[in-house]
């Protein structure tokens, strides 16, 4: 099968390690394309709820494949977010084609691009991590209720249903909360004469014009791999919003089911190791 080209994929909020991450159809979202340039938008695995019990292979094959495109030396900039916070210690740090930041900086068709996570504009994150992370542990919860409700619901045939998503649109407070949040993005991003900002953080695939004080400017969000499935791509020279849901190029890919068998993660790691002739030390 031949894969579609893009310039640039800009990926947010998969969450790799969660029960909500759709680890399957990102996967095969990824072996759809040949992107020139990776851009990994922050909470690309989350090591606030990472527990030992669940780290499915499927989860470990998106992991496989970044390191794949790696080892073709594509360029991968991963921008810490959040939920894996505690990468940002390590800025600025470069192995091969991969380059750890808290920021990227892009100059494309004349216009200057700022991308980065989101969560420095997250009072709640700022000031009370502690329920942050109670928060986190609810969204995954409501994640699993919601997986459960589908089921039945498609069994049903009444097609499935996104609890997260009511919630946030009949809440005043959340939806105030996601036009602030973009707002000041972009009043901060014409202040330092941004063209265009990209984000991730608040899970809402979105491209918007803003009209500030000090200019107009571009606001996109990648969105996530929880709920909408999403990314942001980057191609003759035109920015668009990709869904999974519209893609019936990367949904008619068949996975291989013999690499979703319950298999340990040290036999997995082994078997990368051995792909890109790394030896274990002893």
């Amino acid at each position: 099968m031949e894969k579609r080209k893009v310039d640039i994929v800009v990926l947010s909020d998969l969450h790799l390690g969660t029960y909500g991450c759709h680890a399957r159809e990102l996967l095969q979202y990824l072996k759809s394309i040949d992107p020139k340039v990776v851009v990994l938008n922050g909470d690309i695995i989350d090591i606030w709820q990472f527990s030992k019990r669940y780290w499915p292979a499927s989860h470990m094959l998106v992991v496989r494949h970044i390191l794949g495109l790696l080892a073709r030396d594509v360029p991968v900039y991963y921008i810490a977010g959040n939920h894996d916070e505690m990468l940002r210690r390590f800025k600025g740090l470069q192995i091969g084609s991969l380059k750890l930041s808290n920021k990227l900086i892009l100059r494309l068709n004349g216009q200057k691009i700022w991308i980065f996570h989101g969560d420095v504009f997250d009072v709640v994150m700022q000031h009370s991590k502690w329920l942050a992370r109670l928060g986190a542990v609810g969204y995954d919860t409501l994640i699993l209720i919601n997986r459960m409700v589908n089921w039945f619901s498609t069994k049903l045939g009444r097609g499935k249903v996104s609890l997260s998503k009511k919630i946030k649109n009949g809440v005043k407070s959340a939806v105030k909360f996601v036009n602030n949040f973009e707002q000041t993005a972009c009043e901060i991003a014409a202040e330092k004469g941004y063209d265009v900002v990209i984000c991730g953080h608040i899970h809402h695939p979105v491209m918007k014009h803003y009209v500030t004080g000090k200019g107009t400017v571009q606001y996109y969000n990648s969105g996530d791999w929880i709920e909408n499935l999403s990314a942001l791509e980057y191609h003759n020279s035109e920015w668009k919003l990709y869904r999974y849901a519209d893609d019936t190029l990367a949904q008619s890919i068949v996975l291989d089911g013999k690499k979703y068998r319950k298999v340990k993660n040290e036999e997995l790691f082994f078997q990368m190791m051995q792909e890109f002739n790394i030896k274990p030390a002893v």
